[in-house]
């Protein structure tokens, strides 16, 4: 994407979907506070079909910059009830 966020704020562009229907019609980035995410968006239709909008999704940033990737889980350090000191 050749466009950059500035903080605080995001860019959208149009996704090629392809010969998939359900990738995003619109990807880009967003910037708060200087950390970055990648944003995702669908075009929708209301349940009456008389109006139209955009539905998201907004994942951290991968080191690698492909996406999303998931948390690793946190170590609890002093939750397993021992009485051993870590010092």
């Amino acid at each position: 994407m050749p466009q950059e966020a500035k903080d605080n704020s995001f860019v959208l562009f149009t996704n090629d979907k392809g010969d998939n229907p359900k990738r995003p019609d619109y990807t880009g980035k967003m910037t708060v506070a200087g950390r970055e995410f990648v944003i995702s968006g669908w075009k929708r239709k209301s349940k009456d079909g008389k109006s139209t909008y955009l539905s998201g999704k907004v994942e951290p940033k991968k080191d690698n910059g492909r996406g999303y990737q998931k948390p690793k889980p946190q170590d609890n350090w002093g939750d397993d009830n021992t009485d051993a000191d870590p010092f």
